[in-house]
């Protein structure tokens, strides 16, 4: 190493580098960023992790070849420079850099390696930049400040998370990357097997069983920063490769694992941002979340809450309202805070028509002389009165119906208050609201496959008041599931754990696993169970999305060291990409032609 530098040893960073160190001699070594020739002066701003210092090659004071060198110097060069910190003129001082009340005058300068002209700006200037070239050079790319901050902020809340967990007792286990294909809800990555051709591994979806697997083992308390794979299609908070932070306990309810939870939360918040949360978090249920918000995922920075209207317009005159409340349907609204133009409003409905499939959106604007609506055709101004009543609209607000079945009438309401919300700029971006929703249904029913599909994982356990429900009502019971939700934004969700193997074959049999084909799946499971097994219960939240958020970065990939793009295909590494035909018979292995 030594000789590799030359025998110099670096002595500070170069944003570490503050006016009590003027008259001092220091070295430090890092990428030249800029340089400025002004003929017997050069100034040169070099460049580590830790910020930008100026050097300053003076012609009369520094030997000739030290000059010269500083003459050569070219945008990433990698150098060590020697040199004595002077204190800039007054005049000279440049507040936009940690440094830059500070200089340093060279004495003696190494060139440690050469760059060609980059690709790409490494700087933070230039935002507009192809992404996909930034991807292509992310060894550059990463080079920026704002990259290198990002990855010690990442850094940050991981230890944070890690600490905490240790503080209150568990152990971090690290689970086998190579596993087993079990249905959880995404397509896995599968890898082949050469020693066993014809059989495949699965890349993990999550560690579920194999943290389950060490409740029964006697852990007691795990956690793991885990990575994980979904082969699904990327979008902006959605990589194919992630990272959770993954836990399970023993002998707990619900609560337990929530306190654990937003405590490791809170310590972020603090440690992080020096925000503090007032803890325990508020919880709502599922059906509550549903009813007010039409989200389980609700963003609550905002008003526009949903409005039940079936008492109020049932017989109202209007047959899409009197139809919908016969069929058994329901007739729901919210109130956005602005009278409405049309133009405005065809667009928000053509936006619901092709977002949410809705056959239409009704709408009336109260206005001084009264209301403005098509419905006004109708429905008798009395009865207006009503709905404007029970709806809690004021002057100036527009009013929006949606009359359809219950899960689409919530959903589109919804996400409609979510899209005014966003056009009318009604969102604090400063708000953490960081709330638990709880009592999730324990099964959903899927139309296209006439069955019951659970609607976290088939491992969730019951609300203890709901057991009997199972056989005689299964789509009224409640599971002990909760998620934890921030700003609209699901962070993480967990819940208790069946435990007693009859009931886990009663619940592979709801959603239609039979005894043979849950034995084929989850027989290593089913046959451990057997063995004694504690009450037990968890949860994951996802890594990635929690540091964009509190980033305020828009995207998982510019949290991510080395992402995807959209494509999921990796521009710097060329990945996927096809391997040699040797390989492929290694694995027994033949590929099917896509021509047709």
């Amino acid at each position: 190493m030594a000789e590799l530098l030359f025998g110099l040893k670096r002595t500070d960073m170069c944003g570490n580098i503050t006016e009590a160190y003027a008259g001092q001699q220091v070295t430090v070594m890092g990428w030249v960023q800029r340089t400025r020739n002004l003929g017997q002066i050069i100034f040169t701003w070099l460049r580590d992790k830790s910020g930008v210092v100026q050097i300053v090659f003076d012609s009369s004071k520094c030997s000739e070849e030290c000059f010269s060198i500083g003459e050569s110097l070219r945008g990433e060069f990698v150098v060590a420079v020697t040199g004595t910190v002077s204190l800039r003129d007054e005049k000279a001082i440049n507040d936009k850099l940690k440094t830059g009340r500070i200089e340093i005058y060279a004495d003696s300068v190494k060139l440690l390696s050469r760059s060609e002209t980059p690709p790409i700006y490494i700087d933070d200037e230039h935002p507009g930049e192809n992404e996909l070239l930034r991807l292509k050079y992310r060894y550059l790319d990463l080079r920026r400040a704002s990259m290198q901050n990002m990855l010690t902020f990442r850094h940050k809340v991981v230890k944070t998370i890690r600490d905490h967990f240790d503080s209150i007792g568990f152990t971090e286990v690290e689970t086998p990357i190579l596993t087993k294909s079990t249905p959880e809800g995404a397509r896995d990555f599968l890898v082949p097997s050469r020693l066993h051709n014809g059989d495949f591994y699965a890349l993990p979806q999550s560690p579920q069983i194999y943290k389950q697997l060490l409740m029964l083992a006697g852990t007691d308390r795990y956690f793991q920063i885990a990575r994980c794979f979904r082969d699904e299609d990327a979008r902006a908070d959605r990589q194919l490769e992630f990272t959770q932070c993954d836990l399970e306990m023993s002998f707990v309810e619900p609560e337990q694992v929530q306190d654990a939870v937003e405590g490791a939360f809170a310590k972020v918040f603090k440690n992080v941002l020096g925000i503090e949360k007032q803890l325990p978090l508020e919880r709502i249920t599922w059906q509550y979340a549903m009813d007010t918000y039409g989200s389980d995922k609700p963003d609550r920075r905002f008003g526009m809450t949903l409005k039940k209207l079936d008492d109020i317009v049932n017989g109202c005159g209007f047959k899409v309202f009197d139809d919908t409340i016969a069929s058994g349907n329901t007739v729901r609204c919210i109130v956005a805070p602005k009278i409405f133009p049309r133009k405005e409003i065809d667009s928000l409905t053509e936006f619901m028509k092709g977002t949410y499939n809705i056959k239409g959106l009704a709408y009336a604007m109260v206005e001084d002389s009264g209301i403005r609506s098509p419905l006004t055709k109708f429905i008798s101004p009395e009865k207006f009165d009503e709905i404007v009543k029970a709806a809690d609209a004021k002057v100036g607000e527009t009013i929006f119906f949606i009359a359809d079945k219950l899960a689409v009438t919530r959903q589109a309401l919804g996400g409609l208050r979510c899209e005014i919300a966003k056009r009318m700029d009604l969102i604090d971006k400063n708000i953490y609201d960081l709330f638990w929703v709880t009592e999730f249904p324990l099964l959903e029913y899927d139309e296209e496959e006439g069955r019951y599909v659970a609607m976290h994982h088939p491992f969730t356990s019951t609300m203890d008041e709901d057991l009997d429900l199972v056989e005689t009502n299964p789509g009224a019971v409640r599971a002990k599931a909760y998620d934890l939700v921030m700003n609209g934004i699901e962070m993480g969700s967990g819940s208790i754990r069946i435990f007693r193997p009859e009931l886990q074959e009663q619940m592979f049999n709801l959603i239609g696993l039979d005894h043979d084909t849950a034995w084929e799946r989850f027989g290593f499971m089913l046959e451990a169970f057997k063995y004694g097994v504690p009450p037990h219960g968890g949860f994951a939240f996802g890594v990635d999305r929690l540091i964009m958020i509190l980033s305020g970065a828009s995207s998982l990939r510019d949290v991510i060291a080395f992402p995807k793009a959209t494509n999921g295909v990796c521009m710097m590494m060329e990945t996927p990409s096809g391997v040699d035909t040797e390989q492929l018979d290694t694995l027994g292995i033949a590929l099917k032609s896509n021509k047709e």
